[in-house]
């Protein structure tokens, strides 16, 4: 699995930065660690030095095997929040597109045999 990570220029990209975003990542994907082949994260403080409530910003996209990229955000008040807030939305979209390919709902009807609609018509209200 490869792991992306991009900031803006008011986040400074370190080693502990990736070091933490990988380390998350993993754990929280890793049930769907063989399905799963690229993140993205993109990190950016939208009001510099300023500060501001939820002013930063994480987008990370998930690239399923097989299927289309995965995209969501999530803004914070610091860079932990919003990692997280992505992680647990990128997590439940995830789950439910991998379940819909899994367990598809377009399962063939069952019809009903022909001794059963003969059973219903002998019975009287």
């Amino acid at each position: 699995m490869n792991i992306e990570i991009r900031t803006d220029k008011n986040i400074q990209n370190s080693e502990r930065l990736i070091t933490y975003v990988r380390a998350e990542l993993n754990a929280g994907f890793e049930r769907h660690n063989d399905r799963i082949t690229h993140f993205s994260v993109h990190l950016s403080d939208e009001n510099g030095a300023k500060g501001g409530a939820d002013d930063i910003h994480c987008m990370i996209e998930a690239r399923p095997a097989g299927l289309k990229p995965v995209v969501v955000n999530h803004r914070g008040h610091n860079i932990d929040t919003a990692i997280h807030g992505a992680i647990d939305r990128l997590k439940r979209s995830l789950e439910h597109i991998i379940e819909k390919t899994e367990n598809p709902r377009a399962a063939a009807l069952a019809f009903a045999e022909a001794t059963d609609v003969d059973d219903a018509e002998d019975v009287k209200y």
